[in-house]
């Protein structure tokens, strides 16, 4: 398909169509939906969806669930649609085009386990767009900001069901916080460290509808050895399908 790649994520198990410009999936979205706690017969939503590489890598790891994506951008809709067909988990993955501000009929609030989120990580107004317009979409906050976005997950999940974002480090004084206002409780924090001694630029945080548990700061994971390599508990969970629990 022209202005596509074709590439691999989990060693190879997910098959990811995605646009040569624009947003590209790498490392987060597969970290996202290595650490959700799924069970059999579970339902769960991937919020900004994308081309679908957090719901595949999910669904691929856990053939016993149901993954529902919501993604704004119609054009990679079409190429998540691709991708689940690809991948033949059309049976228990879909995509739906949609605005988490104006949610297309059959998101039902209370009606998932699980949300999992990738939010755009820039404050509108807080940085130069890239040019483009794809990317800058996924890149930085539009009409919704980041506490529509944690309104929206909490609003999707039954109740002591969890809601698991990845977001930049810097901004996790805003996740908290917004997730607090959403009576999302028993906050686990867990660090993505570039490198041993390296502070962390990303962190995934999960947490639970009204569970008022302290939070926990968890001692999170290295992500690369000194010379670049990923470390063998990265590469279990990049390449190999592991869980990672929080």
């Amino acid at each position: 398909m022209a202005g596509t790649s074709a590439d691999t994520l989990l060693g190879g198990r997910v098959r990811l169509t995605q646009p040569d410009d624009g947003y590209r999936a790498a490392i987060d979205p597969v970290l996202l939906a290595a650490c959700i706690p799924a069970r059999a017969g579970n339902r769960v939503l991937d919020v900004g969806a994308g081309v679908g590489a957090a719901a595949l890598c999910l669904a691929t790891r856990r053939p016993d669930i149901a993954v529902v994506g919501l993604e704004l951008q119609a054009s990679l809709v079409a190429l998540a649609a691709a991708n689940i067909a690809d991948n033949a988990v059309g049976d228990r993955v879909t995509v739906l085009a949609g605005d988490l501000l104006a949610p297309p009929v059959g998101l039902e609030p209370g009606g998932f386990d699980h949300v999992m989120a990738n939010p755009p990580f820039m404050k509108a107004g807080a940085h130069t767009p890239p040019p483009d317009a794809g990317r800058a979409v996924a890149h930085g906050e539009g009409a919704a900001d980041l506490a529509d976005w944690l309104r929206f997950c909490a609003a999707m999940v039954r109740p002591r069901g969890t809601v698991s974002l990845i977001h930049r480090a810097d901004r996790l004084d805003e996740v908290i916080a917004g997730m607090v206002a959403c009576r999302l409780g028993g906050l686990v924090l867990f660090p993505l460290w570039p490198k041993a001694g390296v502070p962390a630029r990303r962190i995934l945080v999960a947490a639970r509808r009204g569970i008022r548990s302290p939070a926990r700061l968890a001692p999170g994971l290295v992500l690369h050895e000194a010379d670049g390599r990923f470390t063998a508990a990265a590469d279990a969970i990049l390449r190999h399908g592991a869980a990672l629990d929080l």
